[in-house]
């Protein structure tokens, strides 16, 4: 049987790991870091999220980046209390750019809010020594174009505020994100074009996400092995955005291909981020959640990627 062309590209991914496997079995002693997103678990109390996370063995949380204002979001001394008690690392935060915090707006009152909550979510994130910040170039919910110059726009304005993350030693990692949601920046090629417009020391990496590698890139595996080592986190989720394990997402040749590219090291991470079928989960952010959901998502997703990390790792 003549394989698909899809196939093809899984096989040689596969064919690098297994020569990696046989050449060089010290590398792959490691196992990939797992963290979770925890915006989507909504306004539940954060002790109780840590808890969870805790029973399911997850060592590392990706923080959502909830300082909107001066007087909004995480204070450093509880989350690092909480954290501390639940024995979880902080792994990054997840910045959240809307139409009202938007780097590519033509309104310079927009472009300084996105300035300005950057500068609030680093400095959490350097209280709590995370070590990457996701930033996204344009609005999500606003898939249609403002002009022709919002790529130039937002690129001069995260060139702006870039010091910041040199200063707090954050990564600031961009996030391509499907055309169904965002105006620009849908592929891995797009974010590197984009991180050589900012063009500054402080805006050098890649936050992938394999919901929105499906619908934009050619092949999952590829794209990773693409972004090679800007990639410091990967939002995953099943095919249909629900927990690993309920979809058709082919586990195996993701995972593989993180082994190729060495991401099973210190300060990388794969962040499960499911999320829901649908066109818009975003309202889930300030909603009460279905803890009993929330539980049988994260133990059915951990569980599931481990068993998976597992049968390669010994096959």
């Amino acid at each position: 049987m003549v394989l698909q062309n899809f196939e093809k590209k899984n096989m040689k991914i596969r064919e690098q790991f297994e020569k990696l496997k046989e050449k060089s079995p010290e590398k792959l002693k490691q196992k990939l870091n797992l963290s979770w997103s925890n915006w989507g678990f909504g306004i539940e109390n954060i002790g109780y999220s840590f808890a969870r996370l805790r029973k399911y063995n997850v060592d590392f949380i990706e923080l959502h980046g909830n300082r909107y204002g001066d007087d909004l979001g995480y204070r450093p001394d509880h989350i690092r209390k909480i954290a501390s008690d639940y024995g979880i690392t902080i792994a990054g935060i997840c910045g959240m750019f809307s139409p009202d915090n938007d780097l590519s707006s033509n309104r310079g009152i927009i472009r300084q809010n996105a300035i300005d909550y950057i500068r609030r979510n680093v400095d959490l994130g350097y209280e709590l020594g995370i070590s990457y910040m996701l930033v996204v170039p344009g609005a999500v919910g606003r898939p249609e174009k403002i002009d022709e110059s919002e790529f130039h726009r937002s690129a001069e304005t995260l060139h702006i505020v870039a010091d910041v993350f040199v200063t707090a030693n954050i990564k600031a990692a961009i996030e391509p994100i499907r055309s169904a949601e965002v105006s620009f920046c849908h592929t891995v090629k797009d974010a590197l074009s984009y991180i050589k417009a900012v063009d500054h020391p402080g805006v050098r990496h890649i936050n992938g996400d394999v919901y929105h590698m499906q619908s934009e890139e050619s092949h999952i595996g590829e794209a990773v092995l693409e972004s090679g080592d800007r990639l410091v986190n990967l939002h995953v989720a099943d095919s249909n955005r629900c927990a690993l394990g309920d979809g058709s997402l082919d586990m195996d040749t993701l995972i593989m291909a993180l082994y190729v590219i060495g991401y099973n090291s210190e300060g990388h991470y794969v962040t499960p981020e499911p999320l829901g079928p649908g066109g818009d989960p975003y309202p889930a952010m300030f909603a009460q959640p279905d803890k009993g959901l929330l539980d049988d998502m994260v133990g059915k997703t951990i569980t599931y990627f481990r068993e998976r990390e597992e049968l390669l790792l010994e096959a």
